[in-house]
């Protein structure tokens, strides 16, 4: 399958013609190949079987929009003691390489684990090549938090951090070891909103002519919410609220998507992806004044339909299957010294400064 554009929310098939199953994605360059990788949504099917993921797939392209399948690098499991189980739900791997080890390191979120681990944890695996096959080295308890979406992020020397969403409380920025296999425990609490859904998680950390900023999401689960942007002035310092960055998003839900995370393009001034996943392809329109209501009635307990809508509806959505999820691919750019998020039914990074 060949594609001369990117179409975000449609369905996208790899170059031998499957569906692309790399969701909660992130993208990593190596030696001039884009590598994408995610979770593998492929035997999800709305708890029918209580498959939750089917281990770590990876993709190769020269272009970020035709790609190769490089199979899964980090394998599942049929056997409860092991840690990639596939009842284990396993979410939004990212990969830092670490310069001073030669390893490539992958962080993955558990937020329920068989076999006596208690609470939700991070798990970490390594890897000569970026390609695989990962092994899977250890759990570890962050803080004795609870621990939820989360970003890697490396400085230009090395130094890496961990940025997580300690639950429905607020966000953590905390320094990795040199070896990226654990942290050090030093961290700083930032967003400290505790209440769903305006509690954030999805954190997409990115840089910009020296600056650091970071996209968020509200907890919503699958269903999409609107996005926020904030600029970091020092990773362990004030995080500075810049406004949702989707402009002219109608239904105020980051374009039916939740973004995983920001990858700058090279070779482009002010070019960066946006990368998100439609969680639910059939998820209704909701008008924009209607939308804190029914997210507060999800988040808070509330059974009933409402006058507004689509409470019970989307209850019944979130136990629906993941496997036919879509991607939503948006160029992100700088305006005004802020990151902003358009709408294309297509483009190209060839379209773009």
């Amino acid at each position: 399958m060949s594609y001369d554009a990117i179409y975000p929310g449609r369905e996208w098939l790899d170059t031998d013609g499957n569906k692309i199953q790399s969701h909660g994605g992130s993208i990593i360059e190596v030696d001039g190949v884009f590598y994408l990788y995610g979770e593998n949504k492929e035997k999800t099917l709305g708890g029918r079987d209580g498959i939750w993921h089917y281990g770590v797939r990876m993709y190769s392209s020269k272009d970020l929009i035709n790609w190769k399948s490089e199979g899964i690098i980090i394998r599942p499991s049929d056997d409860p003691d092991d840690p990639m189980y596939t009842h284990n739900k396993m979410d939004r791997p990212h990969i830092l390489y670490n310069g001073k080890t030669g390893k490539y390191v992958m962080w993955m979120k558990f937020m329920e684990v068989h076999g006596g681990i208690k609470g939700q944890h991070m798990g970490i695996a390594v890897s000569d090549k970026i390609t695989g096959p990962y092994e899977f080295k250890h759990f570890l308890r962050l803080f004795e938090m609870e621990s939820g979406d989360f970003d890697l992020v490396k400085d230009e020397e090395g130094k890496a951090y961990i940025i997580f969403e300690h639950c429905h409380t607020e966000m953590i920025c905390a320094d990795l070891t040199d070896d990226y296999l654990g942290i050090t425990g030093k961290y700083s609490s930032h967003f400290g909103i505790k209440l769903p859904p305006y509690t954030r998680e999805a954190p997409g950390f990115f840089t910009h002519e020296g600056k650091k900023y970071i996209i968020t999401s509200g907890t919503t689960g699958y269903f999409p919410n609107p996005s926020e942007a904030a600029e970091i002035t020092d990773m362990h310092g004030e995080w500075k609220v810049l406004g949702d960055p989707c402009e002219n998003d109608v239904n105020a839900n980051s374009f039916h998507a939740q973004f995983s995370s920001i990858f700058k393009v090279p070779a482009k001034k002010n070019l960066y992806i946006a990368l998100g996943d439609r969680w639910l392809t059939d998820i209704p329109d909701t008008p924009l004044p209607e939308v804190p209501l029914i997210y507060e009635a999800l988040c808070c307990g509330e059974h009933r339909d409402n006058d507004h809508g689509g409470v019970k509806r989307l209850r019944e959505l979130s136990s629906e299957s993941t496997v036919n999820a879509t991607y939503v691919w948006l160029p992100l750019v700088f305006e005004d010294g802020k990151p902003v998020i358009r709408w294309y039914d297509s483009w190209k990074t060839d379209d773009f400064e």
